[in-house]
């Protein structure tokens, strides 16, 4: 009887299993989802669906632009400083993910922006980002920006 319950357990819960979308794959399309928005966001909608990628008690660690504390301050040295003027690319190959037992996921990852007007590229910078997941909607709540400098 045993053997059964294993055998019957095994073969349905295999399709719940193979269904799964493997973490890294999952933080990779919200990375692309978030800096789609981000490359765009001098439209509002695009800035605003920027926005909603972080908690409002975000804190943004950037080593040459200091840090902020919240969301809404965030966004507004976005619109201020980047809609319009960066684009952001990931260099796909520096991206790993990590799972955070019972909140989520931390990513890392090598990152690209260029002057929309000259498309020049000179601001490679690391980056690490806590995403948290409340019932299956990720959100970002901490990230770090640093090491930004001329690109090799």
């Amino acid at each position: 009887m045993n053997k059964l319950y294993v055998l019957l357990v095994t073969f349905f819960s295999a399709p719940l299993f193979a269904s799964e979308v493997p973490l890294v794959d999952r933080m990779m399309s919200l990375d692309t989802q978030v800096f789609q928005a981000f490359n765009n966001c001098q439209n509002q909608d695009e800035l605003d669906k920027h926005a909603s990628y972080f908690s409002n008690d975000v804190e943004f660690y950037h080593d040459n632009g200091g840090v902020t504390w919240d969301r809404k301050t965030m966004i507004s040295n976005t619109k201020k400083f980047a809609c319009g003027n960066f684009t952001r690319k990931l260099i796909s190959t520096s991206f790993k993910a990590y799972p955070v037992k019972n909140f989520g996921a931390i990513t890392e990852g090598v990152h690209i922006f260029c002057q929309n007007k000259t498309q020049e590229c000179e601001g490679k910078a690391n980056f690490v980002m806590v995403w948290r997941n409340i019932d299956n909607k990720w959100v970002i709540t901490r990230v770090l920006s640093y090491g930004h400098g001329k690109n090799s």
